[in-house]
């Protein structure tokens, strides 16, 4: 039939002397149009099984609860409706209680035969109440999790298990049926699962040590408050994140990790919620659930029968694509041989040369950001116009673009043709994106595309644009004041852009220059850390790269670095460490008399080690900043001084890591190590320490900077 359509589609040519036939091109369309219809026809059944899955269920409404599977101790409160996860008569006892909730029927997160990852959103509304508890002793905790369908309660998987996993399979990780990716909620300390509070919600991929967590133990506002508190989850398929934003109260907790639900869960899982108690008691309840995914579950498949019905329906795609494949490549190979005798080759034009690409990566994956032509980026920015320059550095001149495809304002980052050869400009920029391609975080700017010119020698990058500036332009420049609560932020998404690059990818990446010109803030204060030119990639397994150049933001650099010539995890931690004084004193580390000098260390550095010596380290913090705050929040940044201490000590050895720095910025419980001073410890000095800042950094992509 599909041959009959095409064959009479076509028209006789006189110079095939007929015995050929030739499409023109409104014939092909027609011939096109039917093709599609047929497929259509054929694929609807299959289509159909790949809409979206939403639900609200409201556990106070009847009917909600007929969507729920129970297993274990979980069940449904009917006097109060709500679902129990774990025992709930006190007079009977609530310890060594174990119980599960899920969805009734499976739900697809990756297609097994497209590849495609769902993207999902969950929202509930959840209370742990711990009053009138007998014991008065708190745990363990419950979770949201994703895994196998049938969902089923692994043996010995009471108390700090969560009903998740059986004991000792943490030690190895779980595999096959008994993989699960979820988010919990502890409530109980557990050293032998590197808990680090007894109060924090974490992300856990098949294992109870969490690949991510965050301490939620404010005061009245933590898990085990009994307040009423709701969770949103959601998983970004295309930057592989899981994410998980907890409100208490007016008080909120964020925490995500990186996580490739392709490989880490079967393509239909069971989601739902777990709980467990041990010695230690509570009650865990779930008053209303919502799910909104990309993916549907496939329909249960009918039981096999003499007609092979199930056999049947697992094979429709290929029934479908495979006879599509065949007549596509026929009617291709007809029409590319019967119309090149007659079409003559154009000579290239100067807009098609000029949008000619070379391919930058020869292994570069099918997700990079689209290439941009030199053309498409000169009618962006006005011809480089010098009114649209928003910067320039050592290496590489930054403008201002207005893109039509997509259509958004952008950062265009040129290198510059001096001071390097063509091959050093091309690998320095190879470089970079090497390292820009692997890098999904909120807290990172995103890359939109490149362009490579040989003709006109020139390289670029294209971000976005982030509206409000730098950092740098905010703390010295009068962009705007920043409130305490603003910076702290500022300060937390910045260790979680660093967080992410040092652990959370498949190799480390090091950033190489953490400074306050690289820190960028959009409209709401939100961060970006920008500029990847300096970075590295370094295997999990080394220690340290060797670098040839010296590069970085003076006042930044790590002395050791200088010294020494490598550069490590412990450099950035460095550079974080002086951001951290930066944006709680105001002062600029004010490098450029120092370096003159000779002297690796950033006065701002030393400054604050002799405040630290003399009086108490709260006394270098913004007097402005300091009068505006609470004792509660005064206290926060008296441990961002103190963490930055930690950070930027000058012997690598006795900084922390990003995580362990984290941590203590996240939790008030968790011990910051009395540190021995270095020896360049000197008293305090009334210098303005702004005067001296030193503006030679290559990097920033905001739309006010004086700096590429």
């Amino acid at each position: 039939m599909l041959i009959h359509v095409f064959v009479s589609s076509a028209v006789q040519s006189p110079n095939t002397m007929g015995m050929f036939t030739v499409f023109f091109p409104h014939q092909v369309l027609i011939f096109m149009k039917s093709f599609w219809l047929c497929y259509l026809l054929l694929s609807t059944q299959y289509l159909l099984q790949t809409s979206s899955l939403s639900f609200n269920f409201d556990f106070s409404q009847p009917g909600h609860i007929q969507n729920i599977n129970f297993l274990g101790d979980a069940s449904f409160n009917t006097s109060n409706p709500l679902i129990e996860l774990t025992k709930s008569n006190r007079s009977a006892g609530l310890d060594n209680s174990i119980g599960r909730a899920s969805y009734a029927q499976p739900v697809t997160i990756w297609n097994d035969v497209t590849g495609e990852v769902a993207t999902f959103t969950t929202t509930f509304s959840f209370r742990i109440e711990t009053k009138n508890i007998n014991n008065g002793n708190n745990g363990d905790g419950m979770a949201f999790f994703l895994g196998h369908y049938p969902s089923s309660i692994p043996s010995a998987s009471a108390g700090a298990n969560l009903a998740l996993f059986s004991t000792g399979a943490t030690s190895t990780g779980a595999t096959g049926d008994n993989r699960v990716v979820a988010v919990e909620f502890d409530t109980y300390m557990n050293a032998e699962y590197m808990d680090n509070s007894n109060n924090h919600i974490g992300i856990d991929v098949n294992s109870l040590i969490s690949k991510n967590s965050t301490d939620t133990n404010v005061p009245g506002k933590n898990l085990t408050s009994g307040l009423l508190m709701t969770c949103r989850i959601a998983y970004d398929s295309s930057k592989e994140l899981l994410a998980a934003d907890l409100q208490i109260g007016d008080t909120s907790y964020h925490v995500e990790a990186s996580a490739d639900l392709r490989q880490l869960l079967p393509s239909q899982v069971a989601i739902g919620f777990s709980g467990a108690t041990g010695i230690a008691q509570e009650l865990h309840r779930v008053l209303s659930w919502s799910f909104n995914s990309t993916l549907v579950r496939s329909p249960t498949p009918a039981p096999e029968n003499g007609h092979g019905s199930r056999n049947f329906m697992s094979k429709v795609p290929w029934r479908i694509v495979g006879p599509i494949i065949g007549v596509l490549t026929v009617v291709a190979a007809l029409f590319v041989c019967l119309r090149k005798p007659w079409t003559r080759k154009k000579p290239a034009s100067s807009q098609e040369r000029d949008e000619r690409q070379e391919p930058i990566l020869k292994d570069s994956p099918a997700n990079v950001p689209r290439p941009f032509s030199y053309r498409e980026l000169a009618k962006a920015t006005n011809n480089f116009a010098a009114q649209s320059k928003l910067g320039e550095g050592g290496y590489a001149v930054v403008y201002k673009g207005q893109l039509k495809n997509p259509n958004r304002l952008v950062a265009i980052k040129n290198f510059k043709l001096v001071r390097q050869s063509a091959t050093e400009r091309r690998k320095a920029f190879e470089d970079e994106i090497k390292v820009i391609i692997k890098v999904r975080q909120r807290h990172l700017v995103e890359l939109v595309g490149w362009c490579i010119d040989e003709e006109k020698d020139i390289v670029s990058l294209v971000y976005e644009l982030v509206s409000e500036g730098s950092l740098h332009e905010h703390l010295h420049k009068g962009r705007s004041w920043l409130s305490w609560p603003s910076r702290h932020q500022i300060i937390l998404d910045l260790g979680c852009a660093l967080r992410y690059l040092h652990g959370e990818c498949t190799e480390c990446i090091l950033h190489g220059d953490i400074s306050a010109s690289n820190i960028l803030l959009d409209e709401k204060h939100g961060t970006k850390l920008a500029d990847f030119g300096l970075a590295r990639l370094m295997d999990h397994a080394m220690e340290l790269k060797t670098t040839c150049n010296l590069a970085g933001t003076p006042g930044y650099i790590d002395p050791d670095f200088v010294n020494i010539g490598k550069r490590s995890r412990e450099s950035d931690v460095y550079g974080f460490g002086i951001v951290l004084l930066e944006t709680v004193t105001g002062r600029s580390p004010a490098a450029a008399a120092a370096a003159a000098a000779g002297d690796l260390v950033s006065p701002l550095l030393k400054w604050a080690w002799g405040i630290q010596r003399s009086s108490t380290i709260l006394d270098a913090a913004d007097p402005r900043l300091r009068d505006e705050c609470t004792s509660d929040q005064q206290d926060q940044m008296e441990r961002v001084l103190q963490v930055a201490l930690w950070c930027a000590h000058t012997e690598p050895t006795q900084r922390p890591s990003i995580n362990e720095a984290m941590r203590a910025l996240e939790s008030r419980d968790v011990a910051i190590p009395r540190l021995p001073p270095p020896g360049f410890v000197a008293r305090p000095s009334n210098l303005v320490l702004d005067d001296m800042s030193c503006e030679t950094s290559d990097s920033v992509i905001s739309p006010a900077s004086s700096r590429a």
